[in-house]
C-alpha cells in the first residue's frame, strides 16, 4: 500500500474509533438563524481535529423536518437529523437570528423543553436567547444578550433576569451568551467545561482567537471618548510582559511603571479596556497555566503552582474551587493527556503563610499589594 494510501486508511481508522465516543452536540436551525453562528457552531464541533489530539465530536444539523433552511445572504442550511436526535445529544446549541423577534416554530420549543427536562445541557448565543425565553426556559433564570439588545428582550421578556455585563452565563444547565464574538467564547468554554483546556485551546489555535477571554462586555458598549490609541498599545504591551514573568510576583506597581502610568491610571484603563481588574485578569492566566501544566505534564502540585506564579499548592487549590469548583488534583485526574508519575513526591510541607487572593483588597491603587500571590 503506498504511503498516501496508508495515511489515509490510518486516518479512517482513527476517525471511526473516535466516532464511538465523540461528544454529541445539537445545533438546532429553523428560518432566521445567524449564518455566522451557524458558522461558529460548526467551526467549534464541526471540523475534525482528532490528528491534533483534540477531542472527536458528533455535530448534527437538527431541524423540524429535513427541508434546507434558508439563511440571509442567500445560503441553505441543509439539515441531516430531526428533532428526535436531540433525546441523544449531549449539547444543544441555539443560533441567534436575523430578526430577534422572529418565532421558532412550536415543535422546536416543544423539543427544547422536553430536552431541558432531561438534563441535557442548553446554549443560545447571542439572540438565541429570545429563542429558549420564547420556551419559557428563561422565567426565573439568569440571562445575557448582547448589549444592544437588552432593553428589547427585558421588554418582550420581563421574567428574565438578565445580567448585563456578562460574556457568557449559565442558569440551571442552560448557558446564554452576549453578542457575535461572546459566542466563541460561550463554545470554547463548553468544550473546556467537558474536554478540558488543552482541548479548548487546541481549537482556539485552529481558529486563531483566544482560548478564552475575560472581563465584560461592558469593554465593547460604544462611549463617546474612545481611548488612545498608545494607552491600548501600552496595555497590550503590558499584558504580554506579565504573560511571560507569570511564576514571577507581579505587583501593581511592577505592571503600571512597565506601562509608563501610575498604580491608579494604570488600573483605570486597564479596567476600562478589558473590562476587568488588573487583578482578576492575572488570576485568570495564572489558573489557565496551571490548567494547561496539569493536563500536559506530571510535575508535583507544588512545583506547577510555582510555575504559574501561585506561590504555593494552597494558594493554587483555592483559587481552582473559586473559579472551576474543582481542586487541581481532580482537575488533572479528569483531564489529564500524561500517565501521572508514580514516584514518590516529596512530603516537605508547603508554607501555608503565602496571603490568598481572595483575601486581597479587589483595588488596584495600592502599587505595593501582590496580585496574585
Amino acid at each position: 500500500m503506498d504511503t498516501t494510501g496508508a495515511e489515509r486508511t490510518e486516518r479512517a481508522e482513527r476517525t471511526a474509533r473516535a466516532a464511538k465516543n465523540a461528544y454529541r452536540v445539537a445545533l438546532v436551525a429553523f428560518p432566521g438563524v445567524r449564518a455566522f453562528d451557524v458558522s461558529v457552531i460548526t467551526e467549534v464541533w464541526g471540523t475534525d481535529r482528532t490528528d491534533r489530539g483534540a477531542p472527536a465530536f458528533d455535530l448534527r444539523r437538527v431541524a423540524a423536518d429535513t427541508t434546507p433552511v434558508a439563511m440571509r445572504g442567500g445560503l441553505t442550511l441543509l439539515p441531516d437529523r430531526t428533532l428526535g436526535w436531540l433525546s441523544r445529544a449531549d449539547l444543544i446549541v441555539i443560533p441567534g437570528l436575523d430578526d430577534h423577534l422572529t418565532p421558532a416554530p412550536t415543535p422546536v420549543l416543544d423539543a427544547l423543553r422536553r430536552a431541558h427536562t432531561r438534563g441535557t445541557t442548553i446554549a443560545a448565543l447571542c439572540g438565541g436567547a429570545f429563542t429558549l425565553a420564547q420556551a419559557g426556559l428563561l422565567d426565573g433564570r439568569r440571562a445575557i444578550t448582547h448589549w444592544n439588545l437588552i432593553d428589547l428582550f427585558r421588554t418582550h421578556h420581563p421574567h428574565v433576569t438578565v445580567v448585563p455585563d456578562a460574556l457568557f452565563i449559565e442558569d440551571d444547565n442552560i448557558w446564554t451568551a452576549a453578542g457575535t464574538a461572546a459566542g466563541i467564547d460561550l463554545c470554547l468554554h463548553l468544550v473546556r467545561r467537558v474536554q478540558g483546556a488543552e482541548a479548548a485551546a487546541t481549537i482556539a489555535r485552529s481558529m486563531v482567537t483566544a482560548p478564552f477571554r475575560t472581563g465584560t462586555q461592558a469593554q465593547f458598549i460604544e462611549h463617546p471618548t474612545p481611548h488612545e490609541d498608545r494607552d491600548a498599545d501600552a496595555l497590550a504591551d503590558v499584558r504580554e510582559y506579565a504573560l511571560r514573568h507569570l511564576h514571577e510576583p507581579l505587583a501593581v506597581a511592577d505592571l503600571a511603571a512597565h506601562a509608563g502610568m501610575s498604580a491608579r491610571s494604570f488600573a483605570r484603563h486597564f479596567t476600562a479596556e478589558t473590562g476587568t481588574t488588573p487583578l482578576r485578569w492575572l488570576l485568570d492566566q495564572r489558573v489557565a497555566a496551571a490548567q494547561r501544566l496539569l493536563e500536559r505534564t506530571d510535575l508535583p502540585m507544588p512545583e506547577v503552582a510555582r510555575r504559574a506564579g501561585f506561590g504555593s499548592e494552597i494558594t493554587m487549590r483555592q483559587h481552582f474551587a473559586s473559579r472551576l469548583a474543582t481542586s487541581p488534583r481532580a482537575y488533572r485526574a479528569a483531564f489529564s493527556a500524561t500517565p501521572v508519575s508514580t514516584a514518590p513526591v516529596s512530603t516537605t510541607s508547603v508554607s501555608t503563610t503565602s496571603v490568598s487572593t481572595a483575601s486581597l483588597p479587589e483595588t488596584e491603587t495600592a502599587g505595593s499589594n501582590p496580585i496574585a500571590r
